[in-house]
This record gives structure tokens, sequence and C-alpha cells, in this order.
């Protein structure tokens, strides 16, 4: 089994509007020391071990349902999980 740890943040050409409220607040939070906010998303996906290719597989999920890869950008970390 495989747990896959999936990032998924905005490029960087991309206006990130949710960043830049973020960073509004903390700076009426008198946090003015934050200089840039970029929000995304986090995804664990637990895998049972397949004949597939995983990063393959992972790609393909990642393309078609996970991250809009005309605006995101995506990485992931594969980590084997020893049933217990």
């Amino acid at each position: 089994m495989y747990k896959v740890k999936v990032y998924i943040t905005l490029r960087e050409s991309v206006l990130d509007p949710q960043g830049a409220a973020v960073q509004q607040s903390l700076h009426t939070l008198t946090y003015n020391e934050v200089s840039d906010v970029r929000i995304g998303k986090y995804i664990e996906l637990t895998i049972d071990k397949t004949e597939r290719d995983l990063d393959q597989l992972v790609k393909e999920m990642c393309e078609k349902l996970l991250a809009n890869t005309v605006i995101e950008d995506y990485r992931y970390e594969v980590e084997e999980v020893v049933a217990q």
C-alpha cells in the first residue's frame, strides 16, 4: 500500500486573489513581515499495490481530475506503507 501526498499550487503567472486577501488580513493583524501568500491544495491518496506503474497512475489522476493543469502545478511524494 502507498500513501501519496499531492501538493497543488497556482502557477506563478496566475493571480491568487485568495492569497492576496489572506495577505491583507495578516497585515491588518500586524504581520507586516509577510510579503506574499499563495493558497494551494493538499490531497492524500492511499493506493493499494497494483501492477500498474504508480507514477503514471498518479500523474493521470492529477492531470485528469485533481489539478487544473492550465493554471495549476502539482508535485507529489510517494511513501510505502507497511501494513501492521
